[in-house]
């Protein structure tokens, strides 16, 4: 599996929701900038990272990758 394009996954469906990056990251404790990072392809994703953004969707780490290959 490629998990290149993960990062523009997670930030469109975090725009889907109408959270801003600041917000979604102070609530799901990450830091801001790793988030931004993350999301602009510019920083791999680690375990701990995936399992607060796939939190703050109300999903499991493991649904969040499904849906990323679903909509590949």
């Amino acid at each position: 599996m490629q998990y290149k394009e993960l990062g523009k996954f997670i930030k469109n469906k975090r725009l889907l929701t109408g959270i801003t990056l600041n917000k979604f990251a102070i609530e799901n404790d990450i830091e801001p900038a790793i988030l931004s990072r993350i999301e602009n392809l510019k920083q791999d994703i680690k375990m701990g990272i995936l399992v607060k953004i796939a939190s703050g969707f109300n999903i499991t780490p493991a649904n969040l990758l499904q849906e990323f290959e679903n909509k590949k």
